[in-house]
């Protein structure tokens, strides 16, 4: 909807840490969390269409872009430009750094080739951040190096919207490069080192993906506490029966440790500089809370019996948007591989003497 996009962008809610110097609000991570859970508490999509923006575009730019790229981009980015993330392949998949989409120098520009899939806002994007495999003979062929490419770009062009079980109004396409010429003063962060730059901007992702799945939770909880109150049986509130109760109880107390963790694992984002350990706990944080929102979102429905296996009700949309939590920014099993890593790391250090 071109006119919800205009509204996100008049509320500051798509520039969130861009300084105030480039339009921006010039706030934290924390901030940019906090309303990704908000919006997504009444709409799972339209956070994440917040999210990609601010967690995964902006926030690339902001740490890794030249003073340049900042210059020719913040701006438009606070101004009303919609950026994509474009790193996935068909048959990449998990292994993103298996990619097939190349890079040939040619003077003073870069010519990308390939097909780029489950990109995100993609319909509505003017900017895309993509990542490609370098292909000439330099000191960074074979590596991986990100671009800035616009969407007006000769040779860009977005595939079919993806008909998806969930969050279905974020728009999710395929984003294709038949010899796209891109200035080498668009490269983002250091050529032949993308991979860096993909795992720094994907642990952002990972958070804030935590935060709409939080928000998630917290609207599916609402919805069914709700409810609850308003339904009766047996001459009285459906909240009055323990067995309704304690399972919501239970998911309350889930969600609360879920978000005291995504808050926790901001603050080594907006207090420090990036870190293993905060590469690990973002990868816990969203595994927890993609856990807690598909639970909730679950048992939302059943606390609504048949009303929530209906469209009269908002669960069955949360229940829907829940399921990709384990799948985008990394499955479940991409974030077990990145834990287990840290306790392997951990393990090799040997045990700590009493009193160290």
């Amino acid at each position: 909807d071109p006119e919800l996009v205009t509204e996100l962008f008049d509320a500051g809610l798509m520039a969130i840490e861009i300084p105030e110097a480039y339009g921006g609000a010039g706030r934290g991570l924390f901030d940019v969390v906090l309303a990704i859970e908000e919006i997504a508490r009444v709409d799972p999509a339209v956070a994440v269409f917040v999210d990609v923006q601010n967690a995964l575009v902006n926030s690339a730019i902001l740490r890794h872009g030249s003073g340049d790229l900042k210059r020719r981009y913040l701006l438009r980015m606070a101004a009303g430009t919609v950026g994509a993330y474009a790193i996935s392949e068909e048959e990449a998949g998990s292994d993103a750094f298996a990619m097939a989409t190349v890079a040939q120098r040619d003077g003073q520009h870069h010519v990308l080739s390939g097909r780029k899939k489950w990109t995100t806002n993609a319909a509505e994007a003017g900017a895309f951040l993509v990542f490609a495999r370098q292909q000439d003979a330099t000191a960074d062929a074979g590596r991986i190096t990100a671009f800035l490419v616009d969407r007006d770009t000769p040779g860009l062009g977005i595939g079919t919207r993806v008909d998806k079980l969930g969050i279905r109004a974020s728009s999710t396409c395929d984003l294709i490069l038949d010899h796209v010429r891109v200035p080498a003063a668009n490269v983002i962060g250091q050529s032949g080192l993308g991979e860096l730059l993909a795992v720094d901007t994907l642990t952002i992702g990972k958070i804030g993906i935590a935060a709409q799945l939080v928000g998630l939770a917290s609207g599916a909880l609402d919805a069914a506490v709700s409810y609850a109150q308003r339904r009766h049986q047996f001459g009285q509130p459906i909240a009055n029966f323990q067995g309704v109760q304690f399972p919501l109880a239970a998911l309350a107390a889930e969600l609360s440790a879920a978000r005291a963790l995504l808050y926790d694992t901001v603050r080594l984002v907006d207090d420090g500089p990036p870190s293993r350990d905060l590469v690990t706990a973002a990868a816990m944080t969203k595994h927890i809370a993609a856990e807690v929102a598909e639970r909730t979102a679950a048992h939302a429905v059943e606390t609504l019996g048949g009303n929530g296996f209906t469209r009269d009700h908002p669960v069955e949309k949360f229940y829907r948007d829940a399921k990709v939590g384990k799948i985008y920014e990394g499955t479940t099993n991409m974030q077990f591989r990145t834990i287990a890593a840290a306790l392997l790391r951990a393990g090799d250090a040997g045990p700590r003497e009493v009193g160290a």
